[in-house]
């Protein structure tokens, strides 16, 4: 049990000195990861999950960095950001 603590702090301390992209990367891909893997029940599903996971996990880390920005799509779809409305 002990062992467990120390690795999840130790695992928390390395994430704390990351950038929030960088951070919401690692948190979207263990959780994409874990949930993936609950609902396909293989090291495939954990794979796409942890692969998708990551992917959301970076937009999200991203768009906090850029405080004051927000993210919007035009009519074709495309995404660009642009300074959020008071």
């Amino acid at each position: 049990m002990m062992k467990k603590i120390a690795a999840t702090m130790a695992l928390l301390a390395a994430l704390a000195s990351c950038t929030p992209t960088e951070q919401g990367t690692a948190i979207g891909a263990g959780t994409g990861a874990v949930i993936g893997g609950a609902i396909s029940h293989s090291w495939g599903g954990a794979a796409v999950g942890a692969v998708a996971g990551g992917l959301a996990g970076a937009l999200i880390g991203q768009s906090v960095e850029r405080r004051g920005y927000c993210v919007y799509r035009d009519r074709y779809g495309r995404r660009y950001e642009a300074r959020c409305p008071r």
